[in-house]
């Protein structure tokens, strides 16, 4: 029945900075009005609704104000370069810094590596690349490299 995510929704304090971040990631603006703008991710499958909410001023936290956007994982070893030419900084999450991600969180059943940034809102957004299905050995947070090390994997190392 559930064919995948059709929407998520972020709060924002001023919607024409936000279009510009948003646009300059490379989504294509669907739809505007007063306070809100909605973004294609994959165009008639899914979208990004941006509201200009007091929500905005809410702290972070992994329920809320976080959206992961999912890529090829062969476009993983890109990502920060690609970011960067949209003057977009890595932010430090699960204690690594920039230049140590793309990271693998154990976040299970799936492996997967993931890059982490902020719009200008401070809503936590993320590049994912599946790596792994079904995996059921218990891992700490590592370097993409790393993972790639302890599983035997032969691979470029990442950006």
């Amino acid at each position: 029945m559930i064919a995948g995510l059709y929407e998520a929704h972020l709060p924002v304090g001023d919607l024409e900075r936000a279009i510009r971040f948003y646009e300059a990631l490379g989504l294509e603006l669907a739809h505007r009005t007063d306070g809100r703008a909605f973004f294609w991710i994959e165009k008639g499958k899914s979208w990004l609704g941006l509201w200009v909410a007091e929500q905005v001023n809410v702290p972070y936290h992994v329920s809320i104000r976080h959206v992961a956007f999912r890529i090829e994982l062969e476009n993983m070893e890109k990502a920060k370069t690609w970011l960067r030419g949209r003057n977009v900084e890595i932010v430090d999450f699960y204690d690594f810094k920039p230049h140590q991600q793309p990271l693998v969180p154990p976040l299970f059943p799936q492996a997967h590596a993931a890059v982490y940034f902020e719009d200008p809102d401070g809503n936590l957004l993320e590049l994912m690349a599946p790596i792994e299905l079904d995996v059921s050995d218990y891992f700490d947070t590592m370097e993409l490299n790393e993972w790639y090390r302890q599983r035997g994997h032969k691979r470029n190392p990442p950006n």
